[in-house]
């Protein structure tokens, strides 16, 4: 995994060891690097569990760069005593810069006098970095269906699934042994994407829990989102952000959902007044500024209780985005039943990529509903994602062999997808985590392709179908460039394909991704080149003009 350095040596999250309040003459607060997390201290109204800060006490700031390019407004958030603890007076802003120089706080708003006004005029000064940015929809991509990052390189993605990891605990209670931290970084070595719970869902934790009740007790219930729980927030959540931040690994935040009731009502927002503001609010706070972050508003959306409308998910995602700084990926996860439902194109946009749910063991299929689905939303082509495209195990009867096939598919599809490890109804890796490669034995396969693909294949150039290729079996599938570029993808053997590649010489490279092997069939093809496919369920053949 990559750890990404500091030019001035600093900690990859630095935190300010002062609380520096405005004065007459202002102060440079720090300094940091492009594209890492700088957190602005504030002090302000002492608060406790009984109060309600996230819903109470508003603050932001403007921050602008000295060349006047750019500019962010953010929210802040209570942080306690800043180490989790249940009482104090601690703001904070969380802050990326985006190019280095210096950056002024120009101001700071609030409706708590001793908050307005702090920071006016001080400083941060940022410094170049190596750290890739902000994953961000590239329009100029086939159809908008592939994502890069600030720096314009396009990783592929291929993601991991643990939803109430975060909890450390299990069914019957049982404590699960696992580490955060060292969950996240074995995800990464691995893959370039971890969705979660921000809570313990079918399995909360007894004694640890995500919000605080109207007398300030710890509790599940995510119809108190409005009052969220600093210590569960501080431990948890922010020690899961920050390492998946030094890993470079997407750490996609579930905001409701997927199972039970509790969690699912953080949107419902019951004990406010059914206004969800707050919370989404102070998400957008406490982890907007991360590049690694996505959001998913909520996990099936539609048909598990509570239930939420897409006028509902619409009016939730503008809310959201009205406090996200930056442009942070944010959808929803919807059924198989809708995969994408066509009431968001009459809506106002809020989203900037599709979650679908579909799951599904052969690599035609697997690419075929990635299609389908873009085709269905022709008005707003966007990135597609399967995020539960095979669960490997006895929970949903896939073998390991299916979940490759179909993570293939659906990159010929044009899209992404996620996996997990599921060895019964609700079990396994994919609900407490404690990832292992050993139980979960697609990961190797995946993270081989995945890098085959990285390193070798100009896949945000491509879109899928081809007509170069003869005898082509009916359950293959094809990424094509024209006349620059094909990725043939195979599931069973398949002799005396012809592929017609025209002018100049090619290479041709096949990817066993069941053996994880390669194999160069040609240095300089030209004309119709003829080629077969392998015995194995999932293999790539590349083709690439040389000259």
């Amino acid at each position: 995994m990559k750890h990404y350095q500091h030019a001035i040596s600093l900690s990859v999250f630095f935190i300010c060891s002062l609380f520096l309040l405005s004065s007459a003459s202002p102060a440079e607060l720090g300094r940091t690097a492009v594209y890492h997390v700088f957190e602005i201290h504030f002090s302000g109204p002492a608060m406790g569990p009984g109060d309600a800060p996230a819903r109470d006490v508003e603050l932001s700031a403007r921050i602008r760069h000295e060349s006047g390019s750019a500019e962010y407004t953010l929210q802040g958030f209570w942080n306690s005593d800043g180490a989790g603890g249940m009482r104090g007076g601690r703001y904070a802003i969380r802050f990326c810069p985006t190019q280095p120089g210096r950056w002024t706080i120009v101001e700071t708003a609030s409706n708590q006098p001793e908050l307005r006004g702090q920071h006016g005029g001080d400083d941060i000064v940022a410094e170049q970095s190596d750290h890739p940015g902000f994953w961000l929809v590239d329009s100029d991509t086939p159809g908008r269906r592939w994502y890069k990052r600030s720096d314009g390189s396009h990783p592929y993605i291929f993601g991991n699934t643990h939803y109430s990891f975060l909890s450390g605990y299990k069914y019957e209670g049982r404590l699960t042994g696992n580490d955060i931290k060292k969950d996240v970084e074995q995800n990464a070595a691995y893959f370039k994407k971890l969705r979660f719970t921000l809570f313990g869902d079918l399995y909360p934790n007894p004694y640890e829990k995500p919000f605080l009740d109207d007398d300030g007790k710890p509790t599940d219930s995510g119809d108190y989102s409005f009052r969220p729980n600093p210590r569960w927030f501080h431990q948890r959540v922010d020690l899961a952000v920050q390492t998946a931040f030094d890993c470079d690994l997407i750490a996609d935040l579930i905001l409701a959902g997927p199972d039970r009731l509790e969690s699912r009502s953080t949107l419902r927002a019951a004990a406010n007044g059914a206004d969800p503001s707050p919370y989404l609010r102070y998400i957008a706070a406490r982890y907007g500024s991360y590049p690694n972050v996505w959001l998913c508003l909520c996990n099936e959306y539609e048909i598990k209780t509570p239930k939420y409308t897409e006028a509902d998910i619409a009016r939730f995602g503008a809310l959201i985005r009205s406090s996200l700084p930056y442009p942070t990926p944010l959808s929803v996860h919807s059924t198989p039943r809708t995969l994408w439902s066509p009431e968001f194109l009459t809506l106002p946009e809020w989203a900037d990529h599709r979650i679908i749910q579909n799951k599904i063991r052969r690599l035609a299929p697997a690419s075929d509903v990635m299609q389908s689905v873009w085709n269905d939303a022709q008005a707003r082509p966007m990135p597609t994602i399967n995020d539960e495209l095979s669960y490997e195990g006895e929970g949903d009867r896939h073998s390991e062999e299916d979940t490759i096939e179909s993570h293939l598919g659906a990159f010929l599809g044009g899209g992404y997808a996620t996996t997990g490890e599921k060895s019964g109804v609700k079990l396994g890796q994919y609900f407490v985590g404690g990832f292992d490669p050993a139980i979960h034995h697609a990961a190797d396969n995946l993270k081989w392709l995945r890098e085959i693909i990285d390193s070798n294949i100009s896949f945000y150039r491509m879109a899928p179908g081809s007509n170069v290729f003869s005898n082509l079996p009916d359950d293959f599938r094809v990424l094509s460039n024209p006349g620059k570029e094909y990725a043939l993808g195979s599931c069973h053997e398949a002799k005396s394909i012809q592929a017609h590649l025209g002018s100049g010489a090619w290479r041709v490279v096949l990817y066993d991704v069941i053996n994880m092997k390669a194999n160069t069939l040609s240095e300089d093809a030209t004309g119709t080149f003829e080629f077969g496919a392998p015995k194995s369920r999932a293999a790539l053949i590349h083709f690439k003009r040389v000259e």
